[in-house]
């Protein structure tokens, strides 16, 4: 029978400095080397039934940060529910005061925040403001506390010697992947002004208690998220004559241990459109559209507000290239690079409606010439999906549409013929380049 894991309660489903549980004398060298534990980076560890998603990697980047940093662009992005735009082993881009410089770390982007305050200082919306605490590099236990979400700016990133992508995507993008699971956003926690500096890190019995921020006496918050006040009752004093619950204790489940700090949805979609390649930028605010995280007139205020910023230009590009009814990340990269392969730009999701049938909805139309674009993807390979594909081709050959079928590998590997394909049947229909 295999030995128990050694898990002290103290850092169970926590993201902590190795040294400091070796220093506490929680866990030792030995200890940190066992199965129980999962290294993230240098001398981060994290309890190893954690999911290992982008969420845990940010919160083991915010560990070796210094105070006032906050997640931002795509790693934000995932934060605030959209799933596909970072995974577990996607660089973390992070933002830092002006005037604060941090190591650079491998998978770490480090981008600085304006020093003027021209900036439209977008916040992600707050509860009580934290009280401030000592300016000291963050180490101890667990995810970081909520601290300022700060507006951002592109003048400077630790990594030098990268350039931000060209404006023209490749002739490939990545490997596809499965449909896209949206999720809410992560609560955000309270926030700070911008600069102030952050909170301790980990549970409050392993730190040495700052002054706190609100009413005395209150406990730290569960694991599990805060208590909703709508359902929960105040508590009783204890009746010694009931019997204390047998049987163990169940463990406590998985899940976020608090809020990160990070920049708010529409300054994310703007560090997204300028910082990341166009294709991956649009797929990503337009699933921050999707989720309703972002508004095609909040964009457009945002490109507005910034158009004289470095970036200002590329920003107001790729929201223009925006569209929030795409239902898949390969949808939202195929518009786009159809588009930047001179074709007209198509129409996301437009109603279609067939004689005696519903109203059907293709990915990519040019409703003026009747040819649509289907993306199928790996689930569409499913008997049933494929009966209702086909069922569905024949009602638009009835109603007089051309559908052209796209898969995820002639989107990779075989995108000009695709383009040749596309091209030709537009003109067939009266398109005239």
């Amino acid at each position: 029978m295999p030995p128990h894991p050694h898990r002290p309660p103290q850092l169970a489903w926590q993201v902590f400095r190795g040294s400091d549980a070796v220093r506490r004398g929680l866990l030792s060298r030995h200890h940190l080397r066992g199965a129980s534990w999962l290294r993230l980076r240098h001398d981060v560890y994290a309890d190893a039934r954690l999911d290992r998603d982008h969420e845990l990697a940010c919160r083991a980047v915010l560990l070796r940060m210094p105070p006032g940093t906050s997640i931002a662009g795509p790693s934000a992005a995932y934060l605030h529910g959209v799933e596909h735009a970072a995974d577990f082993t996607d660089d973390v881009h992070v933002l830092l005061p002006a005037t604060v410089r941090a190591d650079s770390q491998p998978g770490v982007r480090v981008h600085h925040a304006p020093v003027s305050s021209t900036r439209s200082g977008l916040l992600v919306p707050a509860g009580a403001a934290t009280a401030p605490t000592s300016t000291a590099a963050p180490t101890g236990f667990g995810p970081m506390p909520a601290r300022a979400a700060m507006s951002t700016d592109t003048t400077t990133r630790r990594d030098a010697g990268r350039r931000l992508p060209a404006l023209r995507p490749p002739d490939a993008v990545g490997p596809g992947r499965p449909p896209v699971r949206h999720r809410p956003p992560r609560p955000a926690g309270p926030t700070t002004p911008p600069g102030s500096p952050a909170g301790p890190i980990g549970p409050p019995e392993l730190m040495r208690p700052p002054a706190p921020a609100g009413p005395p006496n209150l406990k730290p918050p569960s694991l599990a998220g805060p208590p909703n006040p709508r359902t929960s009752t105040p508590t009783s004093p204890p009746n010694p004559r009931t019997p204390a619950p047998a049987g163990p204790r169940e463990p406590r489940p998985p899940g976020p241990a608090g809020p990160l700090p990070r920049t708010a949805p529409i300054a994310c979609a703007w560090e997204t459109a300028v910082w990341a390649d166009p294709v991956r930028a649009v797929g990503i605010i337009d699933g921050l559209l999707r989720v309703r995280a972002v508004s095609p007139a909040g964009l457009a205020t945002e490109a507005a507000r910034n158009a004289g910023r470095p970036g200002g230009r590329r920003a107001s590009w790729v929201f223009g290239l925006t569209d929030g009814c795409a239902q898949s990340p390969p949808e939202s990269h195929l518009r786009v690079r159809l588009v930047l392969a001179g074709l007209p730009r198509p129409v996301a999701q437009h109603p279609v409606r067939v004689p005696a049938g519903p109203v059907l909805h293709p990915d990519l139309a040019w409703p003026e010439f009747r040819v649509a674009v289907e993306y199928d993807g790996r689930w569409h390979a499913d008997p049933d999906r494929m009966h209702l594909d086909r069922c569905r081709l024949n009602q638009f050959v009835g109603a007089g549409w051309l559908v052209l079928h796209v898969t995820g590998r002639r989107l990779r590997q075989e995108f000009p013929a695709l383009v040749r394909e596309i091209r030709a049947a537009l003109v067939a229909r009266g398109w005239r380049p």
